[in-house]
């Protein structure tokens, strides 16, 4: 049930397009349909689509006949289509293909209210202009950033030290003195025993040992200047 009311919808809504799309065509223009017109040369001025309508409007003394196209070259009025009157007469082109009319009074056909028309299929509406293609998005490219890897402070080597290590100085064994002259050590007196005091020089001694220097001294400058 839904389903139908939609088609409906659908259908009803195509109808009013189609109207609202359809082109009222007056016949002979602002003259009507009347005698003394050039409906020839009107009808190719017109385009005649599907969907379209011819709009007669005359006096009462015209009609409007819908013929073949034999009776439509020879005004013949017997064998009409359709027949209508009354001073208005709307005719939907609802089909592809070539359709004639003609005024059923005596004469008027034969003076020139005739008419023929072209019905052409309805103009397809121009392509709807395609979008402008846009380029693709530039995503934004990711950079990929290389960090240089952090460089940890090189420890610094440990200061060597410019100071030879102290090489252990070889062993000097103690060469031993040939034959050295061993030495006595004086005896200690024991203790409790006095030492006995040196007993000093005596003056006469003193003189003698002066008195041989003195005499010696005069030898050697004697010498001196005898040489």
């Amino acid at each position: 049930m839904a389903m139908l009311r939609t088609l409906l919808s659908l259908a009803a809504i195509a109808m009013v397009l189609n109207s609202a799309m359809a082109a009222n065509h007056t016949v002979g223009g602002n003259g009507g349909w009347s005698q003394g017109a050039d409906y020839k040369t009107w009808a190719a001025s017109e385009t005649f689509l599907v969907g379209d309508n011819l709009i007669f409007s005359y006096g009462l003394s015209h009609d409007v006949l819908e013929v073949t196209k034999a009776d439509y070259d020879s005004c013949a009025t017997t064998n009409a289509i359709s027949t209508n009157g009354g001073g208005m007469t709307v005719i939907a082109l609802s089909s592809l293909g070539r359709r004639y009319f003609i005024c059923g009074t005596g004469g008027h056909c034969a003076s020139g209210m005739k008419l023929e028309v072209n019905t052409i299929a309805t103009a397809s509406p121009p392509p709807a202009a395609a979008p402008p293609v846009l380029p693709p998005a530039s995503t934004p490219s990711t950079t990929a950033v290389i960090s240089s890897p952090t460089k940890s402070p090189a420890s610094s080597p440990s200061p060597k030290s410019s100071a030879p290590s102290p090489k252990l100085a070889p062993k000097i064994s103690p060469v031993s003195n040939p034959s050295s002259p061993t030495v006595d050590a004086p005896a200690l007196p024991p203790s409790g025993a006095s030492v006995p005091t040196p007993s000093l020089p005596s003056s006469a001694n003193k003189i003698g040992v002066i008195a041989g220097s003195t005499v010696g001294f005069g030898f050697v400058v004697t010498m001196t200047f005898i040489l």
